[in-house]
């Protein structure tokens, strides 16, 4: 079932309040982007798609030796949401499933999201998201029946809307390291 479960690892965000591109911040001497990349490619490996858009040359130039392929979004300025539909369009004629992980969560590990392929029943109507800090987000393995709902997103929301949608069925796997993210120098400081 992993062959058709692409990843999208979102990272072409502005980063408006880290005040550099903060996908290109390093942590324990990877930068966050080739840090979700590589996260993204021990479990989907050549299905894993990078969307870039704020400063896309320096971010692909983070990816040489990866796996999967970049899309650019062209209007990340607009939010998070064009990333996802953009991300979703490229792989939906292919994919049964497709796991989404931001650049920015640095405690993602490549065994939560094996977790999340596992918890999904193959339906493409079962949505699983990741529970931490009393709430439910990313990474989230949106599955085929949310594609149309997913390629038509538009500014900064994503596909948590899909999550109290009557058509779907959401199974969470409890994972706290996923609350971790980096909006700011400090917070990438702390952690």
């Amino acid at each position: 079932m992993t062959s058709e479960v692409y990843a999208a690892v979102l990272a072409a965000g502005s980063a408006s309040r880290f005040g550099s591109t903060k996908q290109l911040a390093e942590l324990d001497g990877a930068s966050l982007v080739a840090r979700a990349v590589e996260t993204a490619n021990n479990v989907c490996a050549d299905k894993t798609v990078v969307v870039v858009g704020h400063d896309a040359g320096a971010v692909i130039g983070e990816l040489q030796s990866t796996a999967g392929f970049v899309v650019v979004n062209d209007r990340h300025a607009e939010g998070l949401g064009t990333s996802l539909a953009r991300a979703v369009t490229a792989v939906s004629h292919v994919a049964s499933a497709i796991i989404v992980l931001l650049a920015d969560q640095p405690g993602i590990t490549s065994q939560h999201l094996n977790n999340l392929i596992d918890a999904w029943s193959g339906d493409g109507r079962d949505i699983v998201a990741t529970a931490f800090a009393d709430t439910q987000g990313p990474p989230v393995l949106f599955p085929s029946g949310c594609f149309d709902d997913l390629q038509g997103l538009q500014g900064d929301a994503g596909g948590k809307h899909l999550f109290n949608d009557s058509r779907f069925q959401v199974t969470t796997i409890a994972f706290e390291p996923a609350a971790l993210d980096v909006d700011t120098p400090a917070d990438l400081t702390q952690i």
